[in-house]
């Protein structure tokens, strides 16, 4: 199997609305896999998988949650204890907040999570002690980017590790500024999971108060001196 990894990164596929138990649709797990290559790419102590759902959407059962836990699970039967990031897109996002209460789950990363229009508010508490990357696109027209800005408020009055980004003149998949949200991503990734300082936005977003550090404009540009 070869050396362990210093971390673990568990990326989590989007689903879409309609609930299904049918095999997950190619191009959201194709997407989860580019995601994970590039979060750990040239980042020889982070080993990263993308997690295969049982289910598209969301499930009644919330079937996303319960796989995102056994992931974090069998990270750790197979590396031992190692700290998790949950990173998740769309429905997969969603799941990631929520399974965050595991006591390995050291961050969360969440890309344009799709959250509920109505019911009761999602979960904030099992955020408290994790790193928290929210990141949303302006034009979403899936999910209501609002839905995150509020949620993510929630979270900071009782966790003051959580930060979001809205990334301008972007839809629900992040494609436009695709750079931008890798190169943000892989920098909370890192700096989460190899105690490495964060980039300075990301740094001045977690440690802004609300709204400042909830409503943060991602750049055009951010990460250029970076490779990725």
């Amino acid at each position: 199997m070869g050396t362990a990894p210093h971390a673990v990164v568990l990326v989590l596929p989007g689903g879409g609305e309609t609930s299904s138990l049918r095999r997950q649709r190619a191009a959201p797990a194709w997407t989860a896999r580019t995601l994970a290559r590039r979060l750990v790419r040239g980042a020889e102590p982070l080993l990263a998988h993308p997690v295969r759902l049982r289910c598209r959407g969301w499930g009644e059962e919330g079937l996303p949650v319960q796989d995102a836990r056994w992931a974090v699970e069998e990270v750790g039967r197979r590396y031992g204890d190692v700290p998790v990031c949950l990173a998740g897109v769309d429905t997969g996002a969603r799941a990631a907040l929520q399974a965050a209460g595991h006591p390995a789950v050291a961050s969360v990363l969440a890309l344009g999570p799709r959250l509920p229009e109505s019911g009761e508010p999602e979960p904030v508490r099992q955020l408290l002690g994790r790193k928290v990357l929210i990141a949303h696109g302006t034009e979403d027209q899936r999910t209501e980017p609002e839905l995150s800005y509020r949620l993510a408020e929630r979270a900071k009055k009782v966790n003051a590790d959580v930060c979001r980004f809205e990334v301008h003149s972007d839809g629900h998949a992040l494609r436009q500024h695709r750079f931008e949200v890798t190169a943000l991503a892989r920098d909370f990734v890192r700096g989460t999971l190899c105690d490495l300082d964060f980039a300075r936005p990301l740094a001045d977003a977690m440690a802004a108060p609300p709204p400042i550090g909830l409503r943060m404009p991602l750049a055009s540009g951010f990460g250029r001196s970076l490779r990725l």
